[in-house]
């Protein structure tokens, strides 16, 4: 790995450090990260194991968002809703529901609704059965699409979060990270279905009427920019919610759990993300295209190729500070040859006092072929002598 040192325009802030905003909340488990920096601006408990509820069924949606994506799974695509399953889960005793009927087909996208907006238990279950054949199997893909994406503090076993004698267990940091791949890795899906107000599906008994439910988010309509995720509750978690907005460029994201009522998570909810947009602000740093460094280049046509950031760049701060920074280039070089202008090579890392490092990206500046015959001759002969 080399490091090399950013330039000085960057480090120029002197300015001497200032305290971190302080938030206080009830909620036993908070953490909040700015995805526009990777900033952590809040952490309380973050890593301690916790029944997820219902937030579990994040997951579940990641893996269908993932096989729609690849075109293994249309979203047209129909599923039967099985009497064994519309039996365990319909009726008071199961939880939420979409209100499914025994013997229905749905399609994949209602059952998306039905999961993400309605937090339907039958839904993630019809799901899962569909895909995979059984719930177990479906689990075996959640586990292994958690483990590609380093949730290394969480296991699933159900698609709905469903109490298990301890078997599904999250972190907050972990939630925060597939939050963050939702949005990352599927950012049409994640639009399409995250941030539905409410949802109708199914018939009331008796007189039939069409069944409308409210979305649980309680940050949509209270919160600018707020477009996701889910909320989550059992007797065993309490009140959760993994949710995220953004605003002026900045995405956040937060997790709070084990609360105790329904209007404690939604006020502290509101309170902890408006916290997060007003407390912090962003101050610019590099503008997008800008050469930050130049990394060596190995067996390539140049030796060098200049790193510029993607984007426009800007770290996290409390609002109205300035405080001391130092910036780093770091890449695992030297680079191999060929390289593509706009490939990710490097990272810019930014470290404040009191603050974990925020870490933005850096592509290369343009094309670097492979070197020729006679280039690569001579750099085995350097190689050869230590040259």
């Amino acid at each position: 790995m080399k490091k090399i040192a950013a330039f000085a325009a960057l480090v120029a802030l002197t300015t001497p450090a200032v305290a971190n905003p302080e938030f206080n909340t009830p909620a036993p488990v908070a953490y909040m990260v700015d995805l526009s920096s990777n900033a952590v601006l809040y952490s309380k408990d973050a890593d301690r194991r916790m029944p997820p509820a219902s937030l579990a069924k994040m997951m579940t949606v990641y893996v269908v968002f993932d096989l729609i994506k690849k075109g293994e799974l249309s979203a047209d695509k129909q599923f039967t809703v099985r009497p064994e399953t519309w039996k365990k889960w319909h009726g008071p005793q199961a939880g939420s529901t979409m209100f499914l009927s025994v013997n229905e087909n749905v399609s994949v996208d209602n059952l998306l609704k039905g999961i993400v907006t309605l937090s339907g238990n039958d839904a993630c279950v019809v799901m899962a059965e569909g895909i995979s054949g059984t719930e177990q199997a479906f689990t075996d893909r959640m586990n292994d699409a958690a483990k590609k994406l380093g949730l290394t503090n969480s296991h699933f076993g159900t698609s709905n979060g469903w109490p298990d004698n301890g078997a599904t267990y999250v972190t907050a940091r972990d939630l925060a990270t597939l939050a963050a791949a939702t949005i990352r890795d599927f950012p049409d899906l994640y639009k399409r279905y995250y941030a539905l107000p409410s949802f109708t599906w199914g018939k009331t008994l008796g007189a039939g009427k069409d069944i409308d439910q409210a979305n649980r988010d309680p940050l949509l309509g209270n919160v600018n920019g707020a477009d996701g995720l889910k909320t989550g509750h059992t007797e065993e978690a309490g009140y959760s919610f993994t949710g995220s907005a953004m605003q002026n460029g900045r995405r956040l994201i937060m997790v709070i759990a084990g609360l105790d009522s329904f209007n404690g998570r939604k006020e502290e909810s509101i309170k902890f993300m408006n916290w997060g947009f007003g407390a912090w602000s962003a101050k610019p740093i590099v503008s997008k295209g800008k050469e930050v460094a130049k990394a060596d280049v190995q067996l390539g046509s140049s030796s060098t190729v200049g790193l510029v950031a993607a984007d426009n760049l800007a770290v996290t701060v409390p609002s109205g500070s300035s405080p001391n920074m130092t910036a780093s280039v770091v890449y695992d070089g030297p680079l191999k040859a060929p390289i593509k202008a706009g490939d990710h090579v490097a990272d810019l890392i930014v470290k404040t006092p009191g603050m974990t490092d925020q870490r933005f990206p850096l592509v290369a500046a343009n094309d670097v072929g492979q070197a020729g015959f006679f280039g690569r001759a001579w750099a085995g002969l350097m190689q050869l002598f230590g040259g």
